[in-house]
Order: structure tokens, then sequence, then C-alpha cells
């Protein structure tokens, strides 16, 4: 599923009206009639409605779903705000409209003074002032609606976005004066900033409404960010002879676990096998030996030198994939080591967690990754490696541009785990929730991928059927056993049940 910029959905917008085809108008009025129908589903006709309404074609929206529900015999009054004495054509339009309709409680055009009515507990707010064209922080007289509007008890029901929310980067905007919507309602397809943690505070439960908009409006317009879809993860799976043995089936190490952290190398060990690869072997310090052979028998061991840390390159031309970091300790002999193996790796190599932080305490290293290269930071990895950013929407553009630098993948973990693609684009996940959110889930998801590296998965599709299992064991195992009952080994216990339902 596409993610389109402002710009992008007028232009789809256009596209549709042109090639359906379809007067704008009627396209309204079809937007009007989901979302009508969304919110009668959601509200009694007891319940009072205030509609505000801007002079753009959001609050053409707006007007448009105050006529349609008064036709349902729902209590609806009006304000719509013409300060500058110029509504859109299809805003002007239902204007004229809803003024033939006589069920109307109260319509008031707001021109100059601006008296707002008593918004009680009982009463429902359609939020309809200004959509996914905003460009600048709301000021003024509607700074101080929306501030009005958050004060109150009311119910509130944003169209298409919270007014004053703008759908990509608001880095700069004032959050104070942003619609704290329950409901939005958003068209077609999601935005950016609905993927954005610190942005969930505004949209409340979230509804797609389907308007139908052109589908080939969609496939010919690019852009760079999409959500993985379950039927993308299908086509991608490998399939398995039934006269496969071990031997073709990949074999993956693993560098993993200094002392008193062998936990996150048992982790990851066990979600790689999990992943279906036919051998994996842990390196692992000589004091790990036996918790790993007690804890993972079906892997094989290996030891360096140091009873207590990783402290040299290993040869990797007998193994398919590696993953390399959780639990590995930062030393500065550890870091040697590190850079060291990752510079002579021929195969596919994941980093996370330890080797993540130590590439950020040496940056010139960078420069030497092999092209290719994965890596699995949280937000706070990133930062370390990028340097801090002020919000997720810089965040993300901080990972793009070191995947593109680097000439790999960076897989952005959080709620909807983004994958930075070497050519620019983002991929971005959709399963998981937030009971994943526990010690050694990223211990896991290094697991998984290497595993899927070394059983013949090219880079990208490793990264996206490794973080979509992930996410999707994660809410089989949240459905089972509750949120917040979740732990990192559990992800792993259902990984079989996440990799039989989609291949049902």
């Amino acid at each position: 599923m596409k993610i389109f910029t402002s710009t992008q959905i007028h232009e789809l917008d256009k596209y549709t009206i042109e090639h359906e085809p379809i007067p704008s108008l009627d396209l309204m009025e079809r937007a009007a009639k989901s979302m009508t129908q969304a919110i009668t589903n959601m509200y009694p006709t007891s319940a009072p409605f205030v509609v505000f309404a801007g002079p753009g074609n959001n609050g053409g929206d707006a007007l448009a779903v105050a006529r349609l529900l008064a036709e349902k015999n729902y209590q609806v009054s009006v304000y719509l705000f013409n300060i500058n004495g110029k509504l859109s054509p299809d805003c002007s339009a239902n204007k004229d409209r809803l003024k033939d309709i006589k069920r109307i409680q109260n319509f008031i055009e707001v021109v100059e003074e601006f008296d707002p009515p008593r918004l009680e507990q009982n009463m429902v707010v359609v939020d309809g002032l200004f959509g996914s064209g905003l460009n600048k922080p709301l000021a003024g007289g509607f700074a101080s609606l929306v501030k009005y509007i958050n004060a109150s008890p009311a119910q509130v029901v944003s169209i298409d976005v919270p007014s004053g929310l703008m759908n990509e980067d608001n880095t700069y905007n004032v959050l104070a004066n942003v619609i704290r919507a329950n409901v939005t309602l958003t068209l077609q397809l999601p935005k950016l900033v609905f993927l954005f943690p610190e942005y969930q505070q505004f949209i409340g439960q979230l509804r797609i409404l389907d308007i139908r908009l052109s589908q080939e409006g969609i496939n010919n317009i690019e852009s760079p960010y999409s959500i993985v879809e379950e039927e993308q993860i299908r086509k991608l799976l490998l399939s398995r002879s039934p006269f496969a043995h071990k031997g073709q089936m990949g074999h993956a190490l693993l560098i993993a676990g200094s002392y008193c952290m062998a936990g996150a190398a048992i982790l990851a060990a066990r979600a790689c096998m999990r992943a279906g690869v036919g051998k994996v072997t842990v390196n692992t310090p000589r004091r790990n030996i036996a918790i790993l052979q007690t804890a993972v028998p079906e892997a094989v061991l290996q030891t360096g030198n140091e009873e207590t840390i990783f402290s040299e390159a290993v040869d990797t031309d007998d193994f398919d994939a590696l993953g390399i970091g959780p639990g590995l300790g930062q030393s500065e002999q550890t870091a040697i080591a590190l850079i060291s193996q990752l510079r002579r790796t021929q195969c596919p190599i994941v980093v996370d967690a330890d080797a993540l932080n130590i590439l950020a305490n040496h940056r010139a290293w960078m420069q030497q990754l092999p092209q290719g290269i994965i890596m699995t930071p949280h937000p706070k990895e990133l930062d370390r490696l990028e340097g801090h950013s002020a919000d997720s929407y810089e965040r993300l553009n901080k990972a793009r541009n070191l995947a593109q630098r680097i000439k790999g993948y960076i897989v952005l973990k959080g709620r909807y785990t983004a994958i930075c693609l070497p050519n620019g684009h983002i991929l971005f996940n959709p399963t998981g929730n937030a009971g994943m959110a526990t010690a050694g889930s990223g211990d896991v998801l290094t697991g998984i991928i290497t595993g899927l590296l070394a059983r013949g998965y090219k880079q990208q599709e490793a990264c996206m059927v490794g973080v979509y299992l992930h996410g999707l064991a994660g809410d089989l195992a949240a459905a089972e056993l509750g949120e917040e009952s979740v732990v990192a080994s559990d992800l792993v216990s259902y990984m079989g049940r996440a990799f039989k339902r989609l291949k049902e």
C-alpha cells in the first residue's frame, strides 16, 4: 500500500477526476457519504453534532457531511469560517446545498467575530477546518479555536487529518495548535505522519475509508513510501523441497554474547533456527559454552581465545550469512575484532545491538562497511550513529540517507518498522504490537533475518519477510498471552505459527 505526500494526494484526486471521469463536486460527495456512514456507525442520532468547516476542500467535505447527517435526523450545527471571503469552489457549492436543508439546527458563516458554542460531553465535533494540504502551523483565531475544542469534553472526529497536523514534516509545527481527535477518518490511503509515535495523541482511532480513487492513478504515481502487505510476503516465501537436506538449507554464523549476556546469543540462535536455516554456528566466549549447549542443543558452538569477550575475527568462507552484535559488549578489543570481521566477511551481514554502538563510537569505520550490509537499529541506536533527531520524520530521513550512503539496508525498529533501501525507498511493516517492547526482541529479529539470508533470501527479501514474521509472531503471542505478558522467547515460540499462517 503506497503512502502519498500532500502533493501526490492532490495529484491522485486530479487524476481520478480526469480519468474516471467524475466532477470534483461528485467525488467530494462520494467521500462525504463514506464518512457519514462511518460516523453513523459510531454515534446514535441522539448525539448533537457541531461541525467546524474551513474555507478549503476539507471544509467542503465537512459541509457535505453535515448535510448528510441532518438528512439522517441528526441534530447538526454548522460553523463555516470564511474570514478572507474566499471559499474553494466545491466548498462554496456545498455551502449552497446546505442552505436548502431545513433540518440543519444552526448555520453560521463566520466572517469576523466568532462566539464559540458551548461544547458538552454528549456532543460530537466534526473537525473539517484544514486537511492534508496544510503547510504551516495554525495561528491566531484558528489556533484559539483548536485549543478551545481540545479543552472541551466533546468527542472529536477529524476529516482526513486532524487540523493543524501536517502530512509529513511536523518538526517546526506548534503542537499545542493541533486538534486532538478521538477518531480520524482518512481518505483512501494512510498519511506518513500516522506512522510516527509522537503524533498518535492527535489521531485517536484511525479509520481508512475507501472512496474509490483511481487505482490506475495509484499505480502510476511513484511514491518513496509504502506499507508492506501480507500478499507481498506470501509471494516472497521460498518453498522447501521434499528432498531437502540440512546442507541445502544454509549455514548461518552468529557472533553474539559476551560473558553474562549469553541470553542474547540464545535468543538470536533459537530465532535463526526457527527461520528455517539448515545449520547455525554460534561464536561466543568460552564461559557461555555450557549454557548455550544446554539452551540451544541444535547449534554448533565456536569459541575464541578469550574467556569473556569476542576478540578475534573468524573465517566465514563456510557460512552463508553472518549476524553480529547481540550481547557482544563494547570493549576496545571487541571493537577492533568487529571491524576486522566486517571487512573480511564475504557473505551477507546483519549488524545489531552492541555492534551498532561500537560503530557509533568509531564513525570513521562506517566508510569500510561492505555494500549490502543490513543494520537493525532502534531509534536511540540510530541517534548514536547519525546524531540526535528532533522527531521521527527527521530520524527517518537520516536512516534513509544512511542506507543510500553505505549502499545497504537500515531496519529502523518501531511500531511501524521502517526498512530503508539503498535506492531511497522506505517500506513500513504493519505487524507487531506494544507487547514486543521487551528486552531481547531485537536479538530475535537479528536471528530471523540472519537465518533467512542463509536460507537463500536476498537482502531486501530477508528484511521484508523477517520483520513481517517477527511482528506476526508477536501478534499471535499477544492474542493468546496478552500484550503485558509477551517476552522475547515467546516470539521464537510463535514463529512456526506465523510461518504456517502465511503459507496457509
